[in-house]
């Protein structure tokens, strides 16, 4: 499976367009304008599955570096900042981690 047959290409373009500039990505704003709001559960699990690259149940900091290239190959990496950010934005239970059900809380709020 891949994003593609879950998001629409020109979204996902348009999403990591809108953030090339280093610190200028804001999770919320990324995930609306790719459609993944709008997106039900199973499919924002989904998607969840395709960004958790080693298939450990959680999307770790060091996943999170590489979010945008997961995306589109070749966009730029996340600041460590941005990772932080959006580390301590998602991670509920304070673990160091993004699990499904907190990706899931944070695209649907």
């Amino acid at each position: 499976m891949s994003l593609t047959s879950i998001l629409s290409a020109e979204a996902i373009e348009n999403a990591v367009k809108e953030c090339q500039a280093p610190d200028s990505f804001s999770f919320k704003k990324f995930s609306q304008l790719c459609g993944l709001t709008s997106k039900s559960p199973k499919e924002v699990k989904d998607v969840f599955q395709i960004l958790d690259e080693d298939s450990s149940g959680f999307i770790e900091e060091s996943e999170l570096k590489f979010f945008l290239q997961r995306f589109v190959p070749g966009a730029r990496t996340l600041t460590d900042a941005e990772c932080k950010g959006f580390l301590s934005a998602a991670d509920d239970d304070n673990d160091g981690k993004i699990g499904v059900e907190e990706f899931l809380i944070m695209v649907q709020s």
